[in-house]
């Protein structure tokens, strides 16, 4: 059994790799286009998203600067936005769509929309469970390298039934953010953030975006794929 550099199946990985370097390209590409094109209101991202908050009854979400570029997110547990500088204090249509997006996730979440819970709920595990995938992967490779199959191939298992979890995770993962994205682009809308004819750019924005979780759950289910198509081999 082999899971090196010339291993064929390696071959599983490649599409999901070049789709995850075009998702990559893609995202990149909108946000420099986006980010450099300022919204007709002249409204920031921490405008936008304070708007949006207070429209769906959400006064008491405080929304923080964050460090890093594009570091934007919600923390459900301590239900606070963080907005990173660039979006933050930028009025520009990508820097509003993406503020859009981290409030829909607190509407979500304040709503109690259920992928959203579901995702909360097994994302601690996920992370424990995929993190300890690999080391017990390779506990049992090198058990079958020293010619104990049963036992490798059976610690080889157990480590590809915690690697599903992280596929779990990165599968309801995408609802969950295609349907902030809708939100979003409702609220622009609805809230008169942006006008109609900038809602085609806002989609480009959260579209790309999207697709950088598809490329994950593409990556995720390529890798379970290759350990299945590894298992049991020597």
């Amino acid at each position: 059994m082999y899971f090196g550099v010339f291993d064929p199946t390696i071959i599983i990985l490649i599409p999901a790799i070049v789709l995850t370097f075009y998702a990559q390209s893609k995202v990149n590409s909108a946000y420099h286009r986006y980010s450099a094109v300022r919204n007709r209101r002249g409204i920031t991202g921490a405008q936008a998203a304070r708007r949006i908050l207070d429209s769906n009854g959400l006064y008491d979400v405080p929304i923080e600067i964050s460090r890093g570029r594009l570091t934007d997110h919600y923390d459900p547990r301590k239900r606070v936005m963080r907005l990173s500088p660039q979006v933050y204090n930028d009025p520009s249509i990508a820097a509003v769509s993406i503020a859009a997006h981290e409030a829909s996730h607190a509407i979500q979440h304040a709503g109690g929309y259920v992928p959203l819970s579901i995702r909360n709920v097994i994302a601690p595990v996920a992370m424990f469970a995929s993190n300890l995938a690999w080391p017990i992967l390779i506990v049992g490779l090198m058990i079958i390298g020293a010619g104990n199959y049963y036992e490798g191939n059976m610690i080889f298992n157990i480590g590809i039934l915690c690697y599903a979890a992280a596929v779990l995770f990165q599968l309801v993962t995408l609802p969950v953010e295609y349907n902030a994205s809708n939100r979003a682009i409702q609220e622009l809308s609805d809230l008169g953030i942006i006008y109609i004819e900038e809602t085609a750019s806002a989609k480009k924005v959260l579209s790309a975006a999207a697709l950088t979780y598809v490329a994950a759950l593409a990556a995720s289910v390529a890798t379970l794929l290759r350990m299945l198509a590894l298992r049991g081999r020597h």
